[in-house]
């Protein structure tokens, strides 16, 4: 029977590696499915990452026409289906995100209920992006446990990770894009600008790394090219001197540093490329962010040495 097991799970797991892709259609309307991880607590509506990732599809040529959520703080796998259930979503969507667990495993649920009510939600996710499982990503439950709140408590991580081996597995079985952030969410404590000013929930800036990994798996896969000309922007740091590329008329330049304080700010730059020196700032990781009539349009990690 335990070889019989091994085997059922061996295969369910390969069976879907390959698989995982995400195919994306224009007008992408993305709908996201979760709990404050997805509705983004304490962060602002631009920092979420459901939007963030709309901006990186942008940026990449895809037209994005909509971005819907239906997520709350606190929601469990059994309240995340009434609301779909309540609202009815009638659009089909041609990608559908799926996050959720962290509520149930801190509200006492266990793995056995957990494990039903993810897979009808996951099946529920496939048929709101017109049945098409390549339309579809799931992400892992963040491990809070690295987080000011947490206080680096390993049983809150030791069942996050057992959580995880459920949605993983249904996900891997649905042939579904799987998206593993633990190893970022795991960071929190030592790089404590990538935790929201609750001490709990991610910050924007973790949210934008996030996003770096799905587009690995939608650019990776997919074969998802730069549009150039278009949306060329960019940056180089050479010797404390920093080169931003802007091809927009009007655009606004903040860098913030690790502890997530604003450093410089430059507004209504004009032409392509503009110079910055940092020389007195100290050596660290900082975070680039152009905007644009007050939207996101570009957002970069440095290293300063």
């Amino acid at each position: 029977m335990k070889v019989l097991i091994l085997i059922f799970i061996l295969f369910s797991c390969f069976s879907g590696i390959f698989a995982q892709k995400i195919r994306i259609s224009e007008p992408v309307r993305l709908l996201a499915l979760g709990d404050s991880y997805t509705i983004g607590q304490s962060v602002g509506a631009n920092e979420r990452w459901p939007a963030q990732l709309a901006n990186a599809l942008s940026l990449k040529g895809y037209n994005v026409a909509e971005v819907k959520y239906i997520a709350q703080t606190g929601w469990r796998t059994d309240d995340l289906a009434k609301a779909i259930n309540s609202q009815q979503p009638l659009t089909v969507y041609n990608l559908v995100s799926l996050l959720i667990g962290v509520n149930n495993l801190y509200q006492g649920g266990s793995t056995q209920t957990y494990t039903p009510q993810f897979d009808d939600l996951l099946r529920t996710a496939i048929q709101l992006a017109g049945n098409q499982p390549e339309h579809v990503l799931v992400l892992s439950i963040p491990d809070y446990a690295y987080t000011p709140y947490g206080k680096g408590n390993m049983n809150i991580s030791n069942q996050i990770d057992q959580f995880n081996v459920v949605n993983r597995v249904i996900t891997q079985n649905y042939q579904v894009a799987y998206i593993d952030i633990n190893p970022i969410s795991r960071l929190g404590l030592a790089q404590p600008y990538l935790v929201a000013s609750d001490g709990l929930h991610p910050s924007g800036a973790m949210y934008a790394l996030w996003v770096d990994e799905i587009m690995k798996k939608v650019e990776n896969q997919l074969g998802v090219e730069d549009v150039k000309g278009k949306n060329e922007f960019g940056y180089s740091l050479l010797q404390k001197q920093l080169t931003v590329y802007a091809p927009l008329k009007d655009s606004d330049i903040f860098i913030y540093n690790s502890g997530g304080q604003l450093v410089i700010n430059k507004n209504s730059v004009t032409g392509i490329e503009s110079t910055i020196n940092m020389a007195n700032l100290p050596p660290g990781m900082y975070f680039l962010v152009l905007q644009s009539g007050g939207r996101l349009i570009y957002r970069a990690k440095m290293i300063l040495n």
